[in-house]
């Protein structure tokens, strides 16, 4: 698996995105070169849907409450860099690989 980029802030941990709104479902896409981690959202990007869907979901997959996620920067572009309040950056890069692992078993159960 490509390794991707998370920082131990003062409050916790922090990472870019690449959100790609309007896609068919929300779910991990990858990740770029330099460590971003890609997300597909079904929501636009009207009056914040597609961001509210990017802190959902999230929050879901790092098993936190919404509200100890925000959006540090970004907001109305693309690009973002995500905070998650009172988790480390190991914590939080464990989680996410252990979801994209259950969700490629899934899809290659489906295929299988």
């Amino acid at each position: 698996m490509r390794k991707f980029n998370l920082h131990s802030g003062m409050q916790g941990a922090a990472f870019t995105v690449r959100v790609t709104p309007r896609a068919r479902k929300t779910a991990f896409a990858g990740f770029l070169e330099d460590g971003t981690v890609r997300i597909r959202v079904a929501s636009p990007p009207v009056e914040g849907k597609a961001n509210d869907a990017l802190l959902e979901f999230l929050a879901r997959v790092l098993g936190v409450r919404r509200s100890r996620m925000e959006i540090v920067a970004g907001e109305r572009g693309l690009d973002k860099l995500v905070s998650v309040h009172d988790m480390t950056a190991t914590e939080a890069q464990a989680r996410i690989q252990a979801w994209m692992e259950r969700e490629s078993g899934d899809e290659e159960a489906r295929l299988g």
